[in-house]
């Protein structure tokens, strides 16, 4: 399958997501009937959702990425909770202001590998701006929800958008003062296939989209800022004011899951490649984001039956939909059940709200 992945279609030498837009939340939530001492497998990404399955106590984490510069973001994650108090945590990562990144980062360096010491002395603008910005998905979006929206919306609707409301003040709020016509057409163009292909993901990665990717995520949005609450959603929050809040963060981030996870750093593993041929399995559950959607439909029954191989009895494979439909194949249905009500229960509470469809397949 090497030859026909995703890894010779998109590029994979700077940092695409320098955050993690899925909700660590519910992807626990998904994982933790397994129970403790457990072996886990994810996709790395930015290290955010690697670094909060450490709170399910489990035996060892397999981060596993086909980029070494999401991998280098997670090795200097690891490396910042390590060293750093709560206060500089956030500094250094770019929560909250610093001008002492630079000297953080020197004294975080030598617990690097050389190759990501020189990853990031090549690219200390990521440094400098802090570590949790310097994504091409983060620019894109900051740039819809700072630069763009502000032309459509003036502050003081945006203000209200994230304010503390009930359930049918946040839909009068958006059918009356948010859904405008110019709000769907600049949503329909920026979040467009091409659009996003170009400035937001790769353009491989929304080859298997069909249709318009507009329409689906428009009432996404319109859930994500009416069924739930902006106010308390990291994830919305960053979109419209270009940053997290110190008091509403991602859950590897906050101040009392840290301590947790700065005491089992060390069953963190990282490793190149893709996710079927990762090393110290079988495991008992998966952290596969959104990586099938990549895929044609027999390189992904290709991909499903390798990590099947490498799974437990009863082990969970959690894997989202965004764009394309991707569930358990058709002809693996002896191999894995579904398990959709409890799927649908946790996508209901996604503030991740991006994604079409949240998975959860159980291994016979």
């Amino acid at each position: 399958m090497g030859k026909a992945g995703i890894g010779d279609r998109a590029k994979f030498d700077y940092i695409r997501y320098a955050s993690l837009w899925e909700d660590a939340d519910i992807l626990c939530e998904a994982l933790a009937p397994l129970g403790k001492n457990r072996s886990f497998l994810s996709i790395a990404s930015a290290g955010d959702n690697v670094l909060a399955l450490l709170t399910l106590d489990p035996k060892l984490v397999v981060a596993v990425d086909l980029n070494d510069a999401q991998l280098a973001c997670l090795a200097l994650r690891i490396e910042a909770i390590k060293q750093l108090n709560y206060e500089d945590l956030l500094a250094f990562l770019g929560v909250t202001f610093s001008d002492r990144r630079f000297d953080m980062y020197e004294s975080l360096r030598c617990g690097l590998d050389e190759a990501h010491q020189r990853f990031f002395d090549a690219n200390m603008e990521a440094i400098s701006d802090g570590i949790i910005h310097a994504g091409k998905f983060e620019r894109f979006l900051r740039a819809f929800g700072c630069k763009l929206v502000p032309l459509i919306h003036n502050p003081r609707r945006i203000k209200k958008l994230l304010e503390d409301k009930s359930e049918y003040e946040r839909r009068a709020f958006y059918e009356h003062e948010w859904n405008t016509r110019w709000w769907r057409s600049l949503f329909k163009v920026f979040a467009s296939k091409p659009i996003m292909g170009r400035f937001g993901r790769d353009k491989a990665f929304v080859k298997h989209v069909t249709g318009s990717p507009g329409d689906k995520l428009l009432e996404r949005t319109k859930y994500a800022m009416t069924a739930l609450s902006p106010h308390d959603n990291p994830y919305m929050i960053y979109v419209f004011e270009g940053n997290f809040r110190p008091d509403c963060l991602p859950k590897y981030l906050r101040k009392e899951t840290i301590a947790i996870i700065k005491s089992r750093l060390d069953r963190v593993k990282l490793f190149k490649g893709y996710a079927h041929n990762a090393p110290h399995g079988p495991f008992s559950g998966f952290n596969l984001s959104d990586i099938f959607e990549y895929m044609s439909p027999a390189e992904f029954e290709d991909a499903y039956r390798a990590i099947l191989s490498n799974a437990h009895a009863n082990a969970r494979l959690v894997y989202w939909n965004m764009l394309v439909p991707r569930t358990r194949p058709h002809a693996l249905l002896d191999k894995a059940k579904r398990l959709d009500l409890e799927s649908d229960q946790l996508f209901r509470k996604d503030k991740a709200w991006f994604y079409q469809a949240l998975h959860i397949d159980e291994v016979h």
